[in-house]
């Protein structure tokens, strides 16, 4: 092969539902292309792209994988994503630095919310998309059910430029549109062309016709030649696709059967001819001074890569995988990182084809590596030679779904902070943190499979062994009533006893935590022991009735007695003390829980079953209105308790089978409701 130019790259990400093939896709792609020497099956655990023990395990994506080959002197990086929800920050990650999207689909099961929230990402990364229908040999496939289905979706934009070919009611191959031939399929995907069959024919022309439409209408002269009846070359159609997939007026669709190999010569085929390269887009990037403006990729100009995933492996180090958005990135390059300003040296970079690592010398502008023990380089980081700007970073979804993490034993306890510490950098949708209120370690994730995975890969990558368990809420209690009490503390033991006497106002105070004020007239409280009843009192609100912090506590010291040989700082802080235990019993406690504002965003049919499903929670929606960004999705505006949504990511996604997100911030503390109070004291008792 000759030396790669930017040209000759094409990025392409796998995207889909959950099972739908896209491994079995990229993992045929690389057998006919010579990119392995093998066909590897996910039952068997040895494809290319799921390598890590627990995608073997599972039998399913948990990570973004590149796996490059060479297809006719053109270099493809196929990107292969989970399918599964609670990965989508992989997906993120994968479409960011890809050119186009290829969403896969089961021929059997049709359009999936997989497929949706597939088409949606992509949309939302400006990524030119297309469709592979895959399995499409099997007796329950429906190819014609689920074209129609994509064309009703998403409108005249979706275009066949293949079709399955039946002969004697099975199917045996797949017809070219473009050339209007039929493909015959070996036993090692090679296809041999033959007529199409009169059983096919009919089918053929009203796709044929289908195409020429689509490539008509994103081009004035072909629509005048479409029109006129005149005929459009192959070359002119082949010319059209492209453009039309470049600027998303054409959607291509594909068909095949991945393990059978079937469709995907034609598939890259058209990958090669009428995929997108990294000049086709404008770069959106951010100066240093928060200036936001475009810059146009320049192959020839000077380097800069945008790092879009980190992996932390205990033996490699931190390995960071890139794009080269500029320029050309040669091995030994020290480039300066825009996000902390340090120089990095990038003394090797290799290519990535699963887990296998080839060194290079250099990386072509658009092309994907990897470099490993960067010191101070982490995801969404600019690296430049010169420039003083800042590639646009990857938004991740935020994690809600929180579990109290607990080590297995004394010695699993000190790996911890530092092995959590570096998976949340090679994962940005986790989040953890020390709960200073329950002193826990609390960790966020999308979902059970999520947290599962990272407490498997803490294990087998750094040897710390841990359990989930409920997390604690942080309730606090206040007293709602004024009370006037006294607390006289005094012993005697023969020598030198203790002394301590006050008498103190307590009220609800306005701010949060303890107002202490003193109107002690004539001395009955010598002013040094003020800041001893003042701490006592702090000391005592660490506990309320049930057993949690009280705050928003307003006390007046205004009389009491003291000793003169007995009394000292320990006896006035006992005294508090007992004065506050006097308080809890006249000023009616209440249990106060964190609340805050909740946001859900779902489509519009499904409003009624989340609000219905918000009362049970104790929710209280505030508002309505369509949202900004999709079309026919409703954001629902609510006030909840944190109690009542620590398992929200699943219930939500089950109510809207995964099309529902939310945002959740506590903003405030509300009164428990008295029957759920108990229930919370009952439990904190035991």
């Amino acid at each position: 092969m000759a030396a790669i130019e930017t040209k000759r790259i094409r990025n392409v990400a796998l995207l889909g539902h959950s099972g739908c093939g896209k491994t079995s896709l990229a993992e045929a792609m690389l057998y006919i292309s010579g990119g392995t020497d093998r066909l590897g099956k996910i039952a068997d655990g040895n494809t290319v792209c799921d390598y890590d023990p627990e995608e073997i395990a599972r039998k399913f994506s948990l990570s973004g994988a590149v796996a490059p080959l060479t297809w006719k002197d053109i270099k493809i990086n196929i990107l292969d994503t989970p399918g599964y929800l609670d990965f989508a920050g992989e997906v993120a990650q994968s479409l960011r630095v890809a050119d186009s999207a290829l969403i896969v689909i089961d021929a059997k099961s049709g359009i999936q919310v997989g497929t949706e929230l597939a088409w949606d990402a992509a949309t939302d990364a400006g990524l030119p998309k297309s469709f592979f229908i895959n399995k499409f040999d099997d007796n329950e496939a429906r190819f014609a059910k689920v074209l129609d289905a994509l064309h009703d979706k998403w409108g005249k934009k979706i275009c066949p430029l293949t079709i399955p070919m039946v002969q004697d009611g099975e199917v045996k191959g797949a017809i070219d549109l473009v050339g209007m031939e039929a493909h015959v399929f070996d036993d090692a995907g090679h296809h041999s062309i033959h007529a199409i069959p009169d059983e096919s024919a009919e089918a053929a022309e009203k796709y044929h016709d289908m195409l020429l439409e689509a490539v008509a209408s994103a081009d004035e002269s072909l629509m005048e030649k479409y029109f006129g009846g005149e005929d459009i070359t192959r070359m002119e159609c082949a010319n059209g696709i492209h453009e039309g997939i470049i600027h998303g007026d054409i959607v291509p669709v594909f068909c095949g059967a991945a393990t059978k190999l079937w469709g995907v010569w034609t598939l890259l085929d058209k990958i090669e001819e009428s995929f997108p390269r990294h000049t086709a887009k404008i770069e959106e990037y951010v100066i240093r001074d928060g200036e936001e403006d475009t810059v146009e990729i320049n192959p020839d100009g000077e380097p800069a890569i945008f790092v879009f995933k980190t992996v932390a492996d205990p033996f490699v180090g931190k390995m960071n995988f890139f794009k080269v958005m500029n320029g050309t990135l040669k091995k030994d390059s020290e480039l300066t990182n825009r996000t902390t300003g340090e120089t990095e040296k990038l003394t090797r970079i290799y290519t990535i084809k699963g887990k296998k690592q080839t060194e290079v010398d250099e990386l072509v502008c658009g092309d994907i590596g990897m470099t490993a023990k960067l010191t101070n380089t982490n995801t969404n980081d600019t690296l430049t030679w010169g420039s003083d700007y800042s590639y646009s970073k990857i938004t991740f979804p935020v994690s809600y779904l929180a579990q109290a993490m607990i080590p297995a034993s004394v010695a699993d306890e000190s790996k911890i902070s530092q092995a959590i510490t570096r998976m949340a950098e090679e994962d940005l949708t986790i989040r953890y943190e020390n709960d200073a209120d329950t002193k826990e370690m609390v960790v966020y994730g999308m979902g059970d499979m999520h947290l599962a995975v990272l407490a498997a890969r803490l294990k087998a990558r750094f040897g710390a062994n841990v359990r989930y368990e409920h997390p604690k809420i942080a309730y606090r209690e206040k007293i709602t009533k004024p009370c006037d009490v006294e607390g006289r503390h005094k012993k005697q033991n023969g020598g030198s006893g203790q002394f301590g006497h006050v008498k103190i106002r307590f009220a609800p105070g306005e701010a949060e935590g303890l107002t202490f004020t003193v109107s002690v007239v004539g001395g009955t409280v010598p002013k040094n022991f003020y800041p001893a009843v003042e701490k006592g009192l702090q000391e005592a609100m660490a506990k309320g009735v049930a057993g949690y912090p009280l705050t928003n506590l307003a006390a007046d010291l205004y009389d009491g007695s003291y000793h003169a040989v007995d009394s000292d700082e320990l006896s006035f802080k006992t005294a508090a003390s007992l004065a506050y235990k006097e308080c809890l019993k006249l000023a009616s406690p209440v249990l106060l829980e964190p609340t805050g504002d909740l946001a859900i965003t779902v489509p519009d049919g499904m409003v009624g079953d989340v609000i219905g499903d918000l009362n049970k929670r104790r929710g209280s929606v505030m508002g309505m209105e369509p949202d900004a960004k999709k079309k026919n999705y409703t954001v629902v505006s609510a006030i909840a308790p944190k109690a009542e949504i620590m398992d929200y990511p699943i219930a939500l996604r089950a109510m809207t089978q995964g099309r529902g997100s939310f945002s959740f911030n506590v903003t405030g503390y509300d009164i428990v409701p008295a029957m759920v109070a108990a229930k919370v004291i009952e439990n904190a008792e035991k």
